[in-house]
């Protein structure tokens, strides 16, 4: 082996100068907690939004009487997650339920009767067909509403003649 000159010495030194320089700046890279801390602060009129960078937790915080006091902004991708994820394990035991058949899920104590009380009784049915009869009004009935509607005419117009009367006389 030969030995070491000044320039070799040098360059050397300025190669491992260099690599200790090159990790340094990869551990900083891959480790943005050391370079910029945990958090991420941005200025709100409020105070001030914090981003938790290992979780992605949001937070106000804001300043008041005894120091600052951070509280986490609700996160509804979480709600909303949890109740995509709810919603599918029902849809999953519907499947379920149906791939297995239909079940009864109860037992009856007393039969069904076998009339509605609150059901109107059927029109009579006259050899096979369905027959609704409708009465109509006798003569009777007729002459009654006729002197009715008459009565009420005479007294429409007569309330109107009146009317006339009074307008006309004030003029």
């Amino acid at each position: 082996m030969r030995p070491a000159t000044s320039s070799t010495t040098s360059w050397l030194a300025a190669a491992a100068a260099l690599t200790v320089v090159s990790a340094g700046l990869v551990a900083a890279q891959s480790a943005p907690d050391g370079e910029n801390g945990r958090y991420s602060m941005t200025p709100i009129p409020e105070g001030v939004l914090r981003l938790d960078t290992r979780t992605g937790t949001v937070s106000t915080c804001t300043k008041n009487g005894t120091g600052w006091a951070c509280y986490a902004v609700p996160d509804e991708r979480t709600a909303l997650d949890a109740e995509i994820g709810r919603l599918q394990a029902e849809v999953e035991r519907l499947k379920g339920q149906l791939a297995a058949g239909p079940t009864v899920s109860g037992k009856i104590d007393e039969a069904l009767p076998k009339s509605d009380p609150l059901r109107k009784p059927e029109p009579k049915v006259a050899e096979g067909e369905r027959k609704i009869e409708i009465p109509l009004p006798s003569d009777q009935d007729v002459d009654r509403v006729m002197s009715f509607l008459e009565k009420a005419w005479r007294r429409l117009i007569d309330m109107a003649n009146r009317v006339q009367k009074d307008v006309s006389g004030k003029i």
